[in-house]
């Protein structure tokens, strides 16, 4: 099974909740558009500015989800996040996964080759995680320690106690519970890698993620 698209089994009793039952009733959506191929042999430098603030607004075909990011929190996530942003790499990408966790749902994204398994061609460090896992909640997904790269998840629901605390969390949303809510109710199909009914069968994707950065 590969390790990005079972990020979320923290233990194997979870395993049991991952079962979600295809919503009906939902309107076919435009096809996803072309995705840029993009991959690095490094992780980016050091760019953004500890005095400033910085916002990211993801804009999906089912609406905005605006996020506060916590970069004096998550230093290389957040920088991570926004060079990836600012070039475009974002743009087109599906949301593959909706999955239940317990109680909750979370959607995730970031994968060019909308499989669960695609990187930018580089991992970086986790970083401290001292929040709880709340509805909001924007993370980093990975495949182990310090295998971070672009893909991401966002807490729909309040997680807390549902996940080990072992992906970085770098943002809040601030504005679009609305529009995680509906991307939960699209149907969805069985994914047999995971055992769980979590792949969307009509494109959800991001149509781009615009980074404010303002200056404290």
């Amino acid at each position: 099974m590969n390790k990005w698209v079972r990020f979320l089994v923290c233990v194997s009793a979870l395993a049991a909740l991952f079962t979600l039952s295809a919503c009906s009733g939902t309107a076919a959506t435009p096809s996803s558009p072309a995705v840029k191929t993009m991959r690095w042999t490094s992780a980016p430098a050091m760019a953004i500015d500890q005095n400033h603030e910085y916002t990211a607004v993801i804009k999906t075909n089912y609406g905005d989800i605006t996020i506060e990011l916590l970069h004096k929190e998550a230093p290389l996530a957040v920088n991570n996040f926004v060079f990836l942003a600012r070039q475009g790499y974002y743009d087109g990408v599906k949301i593959h996964r909706i999955a239940r966790i317990g109680a909750g749902f979370i959607i995730q994204s970031g994968d060019p080759t909308g499989t669960g398994s695609g990187t930018p061609g580089y991992r970086f460090a986790d970083e401290p995680v001292t929040r709880d896992y709340i509805a909001g909640t924007l993370a980093m997904a990975n495949a182990g320690p310090n295998t971070n790269g672009s893909q991401f998840f966002l807490c729909v629901d309040d997680l807390t106690g549902m996940l080990a605390k072992s992906y970085t969390i770098f943002g809040l949303v601030s504005q679009g519970t609305d529009t995680m809510q509906e991307i939960t109710e699209v149907p969805l199909a069985y994914n047999a890698s995971m055992g769980e009914n979590s792949r969307p069968t009509v494109d959800v994707y991001i149509v781009s993620v615009t980074i404010t950065e303002t200056a404290t």
